[in-house]
């Protein structure tokens, strides 16, 4: 991933309670006074105030800004040394001089932080305060805080029994599952260092569903991922409202159309599998019926809400 971004010595300046007082940051189940332009949709604490979250909140710099789409920023974030997550978790995303509280799920695995340092977020367009400062205001050596949240993780220890992985993506909903898919690629790769000792890996199959193969985001390194392993991961990505052709080094891999029922079956065991969804709430709600229907008992079937 290039080379290892440090947070600055200004930046381990950057404390907490400096950002608190520009941040003003409330409590996961605050509730903000509404005006006469009352807000139409509930505000990221609010929607996780159920959700696990960790206390303390971190410091870091924007060390990195790539466009993944024309509508996808993709921010690397230098770190404090004691930031922790697991794959598929959010952050609270604090900004100074905006008030609002961004929720963003990391795109990065835990191994990355572990090499370099760094997290990285992969932010879609919208005119929500701290989606819109990031593509429009942010830049290499902003600061902000970050504190990590979510039950939704895959953290398997050595001791865990082999399971098989079904990771079914909407949209941007990807993001906390190509985090798994990577944190289960390097799970992988240590087992081939130690000849198998560490972790017990079973495969891991990706559905994942975008309007065109330029909305499907990390599309090269997942392929990339399911060529290194073939015997363990896999993926159909899809497109939906494609109107042009398909470059011939996606070809195999892109179907035209949703997600079917016959692709997602053929992927479950009752047994084995433990399926993880995120993606708009129409395709949750549908697709967590189908799997209950093919027998997934509703305990392995979680989801990651954002809405």
């Amino acid at each position: 991933m290039g080379s290892r971004c440090f947070l600055s010595s200004a930046a381990r300046r950057f404390v907490q309670p400096s950002l608190l007082r520009c941040c003003r940051l409330p409590g996961p189940t605050k509730r903000r006074n509404m005006s006469s332009k009352r807000q139409t949709s509930v505000d990221h604490l609010e929607k996780t105030a159920s959700n696990y979250r960790q206390n303390d909140l971190y410091p870091a710099q924007v060390c990195g800004i790539t466009d993944e789409s024309e509508t996808v920023k993709r921010l690397r974030i230098a770190v404090s040394p004691d930031f922790s997550f697991k794959a598929g978790q959010w952050v609270d995303f604090f900004i100074p001089g905006v008030e609002t509280v961004g929720g963003f799920s990391m795109c990065s695995c835990p191994g990355l932080l572990q090499k370099e340092g760094v997290v990285e977020l992969a932010v879609k367009y919208t005119k929500h305060p701290p989606a819109h400062w990031i593509h429009t205001m942010c830049t290499v050596g902003s600061r902000v805080a970050m504190r990590v949240g979510g039950d939704f993780v895959f953290n398997p220890a050595p001791s865990d029994p082999s399971i098989d992985l079904l990771l079914v993506a909407g949209g941007v909903g990807i993001n906390p599952l190509y985090s798994i898919l990577l944190h289960t690629a390097g799970l992988l790769h240590l087992n081939q260092a130690s000849g198998g000792r560490d972790y017990k890996i079973g495969s891991a199959h990706l559905c994942y569903s975008a309007k065109n193969t330029q909305e499907l985001l990390f599309k090269s390194s997942i392929i990339e991922a399911c060529r290194e392993f073939p015997d363990k991961l896999s993926c159909d990505l899809h497109v939906t409202q494609q109107s042009t052709d398909v470059d011939s080094h996606l070809q195999p891999f892109i179907n035209r159309g949703r997600i079917t029922e016959e692709e997602l079956q053929a992927h479950v065991d009752p047994q084995r599998t433990l399926c993880f969804l995120c993606g708009p709430r129409p395709m949750i709600e549908a697709l967590s019926k189908t799997l209950m229907d093919f027998g997934l008992p509703k305990d392995r079937i979680l989801f990651e809400k954002w809405w």
